[in-house]
C-alpha cells in the first residue's frame, strides 16, 4: 500500500506565504519614506527656472523703459525751461521819476535801460542808452553778487570804474527779476523818485583777473579805475577842482544818480 503525503509542499508554501507577507509589510512600512525622499522630476525644475528667467527679463525691460522715458521727459523740460528762463531774463524797461532840481523845467523825467538778469550766475547786466537829456552818460553796468563788485563802463569816456557792491541800493537778481516780471516787459514802473551817490576815483587797476570773468569781459582793453564812496557832501570850492560824470540807472524801485568824480 502506497501512502502519499502533501506536508512538505504545504510547509514550503507556508514559508513562501510568510515570506511574501513579511515582505509586504516591509513594503507598506517604507514606501511613504521612499516617496518623500524621491527627487523632483528634471522637467519640473526646468519649467520653474524658465518662468523665473522670463519674469526677470520682463522686469528688466520695464525698468529700462522707465529709465529711458524719465531721461526723455527730463531733457524735454530742461531744454524748454532753459529757453523760457532765458527769454524771461531779458527786459526793456522804462521808469518815470521826478527830480526836484529839474522839476521846474522838465516836470516828469523818463529813464530807459535794457536789463539782463542771470539767476544761476548771480549777476545783473544793465545797458543804458543815450538819454534824452544831457545830465547822464550812456553806460554798461554789471553787478556781480558772487564777487561783491559793481563795474560801470562809461561809454562816453570809454573807461571802466569798479567799486564794492552796494546791496542797500542794488536788488539781488532774484528780487529784481520778480519786480520786473510783475510790471511786465516794456511797461513803465510806477512813478518813483531819485537818490544820489558820489564816487571818487582812487587808483588805476592793472590786474583785471581779480575782478572776475564778467567784469573782465566788460572792461577788457579799457582804462579801469577803482572807486570809493564819498560819505560827506562836497563843498563848493571842491566842485571846481573835480570833473564829475553822472550815470543814472535803476536796480530797485527808485532811480540812482551815480556821480563819478576825478580830481583835475
Amino acid at each position: 500500500m502506497v501512502k502519499i503525503s502533501f506536508q512538505p509542499p504545504a510547509a514550503g508554501l507556508k514559508e513562501e506565504k510568510d515570506g511574501a507577507a513579511s515582505c509586504g509589510v516591509k513594503a507598506e512600512t517604507f514606501l511613504p519614506q521612499d516617496a518623500e525622499e524621491q527627487p523632483l522630476p528634471v522637467q519640473s525644475r526646468r519649467s520653474s527656472l524658465s518662468r523665473m528667467c522670463y519674469l526677470t527679463m520682463i522686469l528688466l525691460l520695464l525698468l529700462l523703459g522707465l529709465i529711458l522715458t524719465s531721461m526723455y521727459i527730463y531733457r524735454y523740460f530742461a531744454i524748454t525751461g532753459s529757453s523760457l528762463t532765458y527769454s524771461e531774463n531779458l527786459f526793456h524797461c522804462g521808469v518815470i521819476y521826478q527830480d526836484h532840481s529839474y522839476s521846474q523845467l522838465r516836470g516828469q523825467l523818463e529813464l530807459h535801460e535794457d536789463v539782463k538778469i542771470y539767476l544761476e550766475e548771480d549777476y545783473e547786466q544793465i545797458k543804458i542808452p543815450m538819454p534824452h537829456f544831457g545830465e547822464s552818460d550812456p553806460a554798461d553796468i554789471i553787478h556781480d553778487f558772487q564777487r561783491g563788485l559793481t563795474a560801470y563802463h562809461d561809454i562816453a569816456l570809454d573807461k571802466c570804474y569798479v567799486i564794492e557792491l552796494n546791496t542797500t541800493i542794488v536788488m539781488p537778481p532774484q528780487s529784481f527779476w520778480e519786480l520786473l516780471i510783475n510790471v511786465k516787459k516794456g511797461v513803465y514802473l510806477p512813478q518813483t523818485y531819485i537818490i544820489q551817490e558820489e564816487m571818487i576815483v582812487t587808483e588805476h587797476i592793472t590786474d583785471m583777473d581779480q575782478l572776475g570773468s564778467f567784469i573782465y569781459h566788460l572792461c577788457r582793453g579799457k582804462e579801469t579805475y577803482r572807486l570809493k564812496r564819498r560819505t560827506s557832501r562836497r563843498h563848493i570850492h571842491r566842485r571846481a577842482a573835480e570833473n564829475c560824470h553822472h550815470i543814472r540807472h535803476f536796480e530797485n524801485i527808485f532811480v540812482v544818480d551815480t556821480a563819478i568824480c576825478q580830481k583835475l
